[in-house]
């Protein structure tokens, strides 16, 4: 009887074996909190459909950069939820505006020990929900929302963003925005390119956290799911217009588009666990049908396998502690 002469489980015996030899590790260095904050809020507001994630206060948030720095993670991604929003989004360029004003108090409270981001995206400001100002047909106007999108690149530069998230998938909107910085001389800023972002269903829990007013869908500009060739186009045409990074968005069920991206560009390449991803793992845990602690590395690891250098997840903080 033949034995086999070549045995990869010896290096899996132990657990410090398997560390030694461990192809794909989590840092927390690499890992960027999401975090809401609630115009007038006086504490934290849980929400329902993410259980442990909250709108934040002015306070709580404080709070959460402060802890943030404390594990040692990578970075920020501030997100507002006005209590007024209009047509064109207004609210999102205002310098006293709930996100402007959370990017100063973020600034304020952490200076350069944590790589502050900021949404660059008018969906949380417009009362009809979608991520560009509307023509006379009810279309979003790709161009008339590109010049909402540089002024509110100005104004959150001007609050103090290290890093500008541009999430609103609106052609040319990287070109757009790098050329009004570098008129008024902040080619300081960093552009992170949502240059992937799916039409998903896994963003569900995300609008109750942003308390989304979206009329219809954004299929017009967010991609088709079943597209990986237009994907890679979008990253080219956003490297090429001055993307500093670029984003694959939901991350698990696009683990082969993250795959193609990252071996496509020489940029940093990120990737967003999303709230649908975040729910369906709390969920089945609660239900008892999985490890938790598991599932969650899991997630994550593979994430970063599969070529994310930074991942956003609203674990961060969490699984920082424990790493």
């Amino acid at each position: 009887m033949a034995f086999p002469t070549e045995r990869p489980r010896r290096l899996r015996q132990t657990p410090a074996l398997r560390r030694l030899v461990r192809e794909t590790r989590l840092s927390p260095a690499e890992l960027v909190l999401p975090v809401f904050l609630r115009e007038g809020a006086d504490e934290p507001v849980p929400l329902q459909s993410m259980p442990g994630v909250v709108q934040h206060s002015r306070e709580s948030l404080r709070q959460a950069a402060r802890e943030a720095v404390e594990v040692g993670l990578g970075g920020i991604m501030l997100f507002g939820v006005p209590r007024h929003r209009d047509a064109t989004g207004s609210g999102a360029d205002d310098p006293d505006g709930i996100l402007n004003v959370g990017l100063r108090d973020l600034r304020d409270e952490v200076g350069d020990d944590l790589v502050v981001m900021a949404d660059l995206c008018l969906d949380e400001f417009t009362d009809h929900g979608h991520c560009g100002v509307l023509d006379d047909r009810g279309r979003v106007d790709n161009d008339a929302t590109l010049d909402r999108y540089a002024s509110m690149a100005l104004a959150q530069a001007d609050a103090g963003a290290h890093v500008l998230g541009l999430s609103g998938m609106m052609d040319g909107q990287t070109g757009h925005v790098r050329r009004a910085l570098d008129a008024v001389r902040r080619d300081d800023v960093v552009l992170l390119a949502y240059a992937v972002k799916y039409a998903s269903a896994f963003f569900g829990p995300f609008r109750e956290a942003v308390e989304s007013t979206l009329e219809g869908d954004r299929t017009t500009y967010q991609q088709d799911p079943g597209n990986l060739v237009e994907a890679l186009r979008e990253v080219r045409l956003d490297v090429e217009e001055g993307a500093d990074m670029v984003m694959v968005k939901p991350g698990l069920p696009y683990l082969d588009v993250l795959s193609q991206v990252a071996r496509s560009v020489q940029v940093p390449v990120a990737a967003y666990q999303v709230s649908g991803e975040y729910a369906m793992v709390e969920a089945a845990a609660a239900a008892g049908m999985i490890d938790r602690d598991r599932a969650i590395l899991e997630t994550l690891t593979s994430l970063r396998r599969a070529g994310a250098q930074v991942v956003l997840s609203y674990w961060a903080t969490e699984v920082a502690r424990s790493l």
